[in-house]
């Protein structure tokens, strides 16, 4: 009989046991590390700069830190933004400067500094005192301050492909520290099924088959063969990556409205699915109509607009349920309407001429509410358009 709690080393959670052990063996982001690439070819070399890391939870970014560290022969130290204080960095930099090998400080989930926490991390760079590497799911740009940004190299780091997944379970499966004494043997559909719930996240991938193991600890058929059920049973719903004011939040915004504005029905059900299936609010995306049905549909069909305030006004009077129906209904009346993008456009030219020159009112379009007004000529020579032929 299996138990995942053999050994010491058995009682990490095996996303941790699984962490490579050299650059070599990781799995993922093969447009940074592939053959040739400018980051693989300078951590061969044992060379390091300054970076940050930035992608989706479980695509290998505190796993790489580690690696580029032991590749560069420095002694890394690992810090949580979440946690970490100004008084902990000070102290690493002056550890930094006192050390005879390289230091390399690690800070995960960076955009949790705060913008004077940031700047703590100026000098050190400056003077090159510590390799640096940082981990963040939020975009940098909006999450880091620029004296960083400018400090630093961005990397990112992509969801792991279903091949990429795959690899990963058939080492996991074989590997000592991981699941070569378990029980379980999966077939290929299960394996796809089990890839596609970890929606390109490794831990998440991890996660799954720790439990699967768990529950074969408790069956008496030393081959048991995993059903896509019970898979399903044990793992749940597929993990949805999102956040709400958050990167992937506006992503899946911009590409609904990229459908809709393409005029693509079901690519625009499928990303408004996605963003109800995460938990987001209907009500975002029927504000997102609103200013769809000026920006890209404008007069081209002058109903879109209020299509989408009655589906708006509909979800409020029944409830999600049907509601989220409603502005479906709305979206496919939008992403088939005639497009024209000539308000915008219009609007756009307009606010521009308005902010170069404050230009003077003509006479002739003055208000001429008093006869001093009359006088001195507002409102003379103005033609009234009804009785122009």
């Amino acid at each position: 009989m299996y138990s995942l709690f053999e050994n010491p080393v058995m009682k990490q959670p095996l996303a941790a046991r699984m962490r490579p052990e050299k650059l070599g063996d990781y799995v993922g982001q093969s447009h940074l590390l592939g053959e040739g690439k400018p980051l693989q070819q300078m951590l061969r070399k044992g060379q390091c700069h300054a970076m940050i890391l930035w992608g989706p939870p479980g695509v290998g970014k505190t796993t790489l830190a580690h690696l580029i560290a032991k590749q560069c022969q420095a002694q890394v130290y690992a810090l949580s933004a979440v946690d970490a204080s100004v008084k902990e960095i000070r102290s690493l930099v002056q550890q930094a400067k006192n050390s005879p090998v390289r230091t390399l400080l690690f800070l995960d989930e960076i955009h949790r500094f705060s913008k004077t926490q940031q700047d703590q991390l100026l000098p050190p760079l400056e003077e090159g005192t510590l390799l640096f590497i940082g981990a963040t799911t939020e975009n940098p740009s909006f999450a880091l301050n620029h004296a960083l940004l400018s400090r630093v190299r961005v990397y990112l780091l992509q969801e792991l492909t279903q091949q990429e997944l795959l690899t990963l379970v058939d080492v996991c499966l074989q590997a000592k520290h991981g699941l070569s004494g378990t029980s379980m043997q999966l077939s290929q559909s299960v394996r796809e099924r089990l890839c596609a719930l970890a929606a390109g996240d490794a831990r998440c991938l991890f996660n799954i088959l720790e439990c699967l193991a768990n529950a074969m600890t408790n069956e008496e058929d030393t081959q048991h063969q995993v059903s896509v059920e019970l898979l399903e049973q044990i793992a749940g719903e597929a993990t949805m990556h999102y956040d709400k004011q958050g990167s992937r939040f506006y992503d899946l915004l911009s590409a609904f409205h990229k459908s809709v504005r393409g005029s693509s029905a079901d690519a625009a059900l499928y990303w408004y699915a996605r963003i109800v299936v995460a938990g987001g609010d209907s009500v975002c995306v029927a504000r997102r109509l609103l200013a769809i049905a000026s920006e890209d549909i404008g007069n081209a069909d002058p109903k879109a607009m209020q299509v989408a305030l009655n589906a708006w006004d509909c979800w409020h009077r029944v409830g999600p349920a049907e509601g989220e129906r409603a502005i479906a209904q709305a979206i496919i009346y939008h992403a088939l309407a005639p497009k024209s993008n000539a308000t915008y456009l219009a609007w756009q030219k307009a606010l521009a001429d308005a902010r170069s020159a404050d230009l003077d009112i003509p006479m002739h379009l003055r208000n001429a509410p008093t006869q001093l007004l009359k006088e001195i000529g507002a409102s003379k020579g103005y033609r009234y358009a009804h009785d122009e032929p």
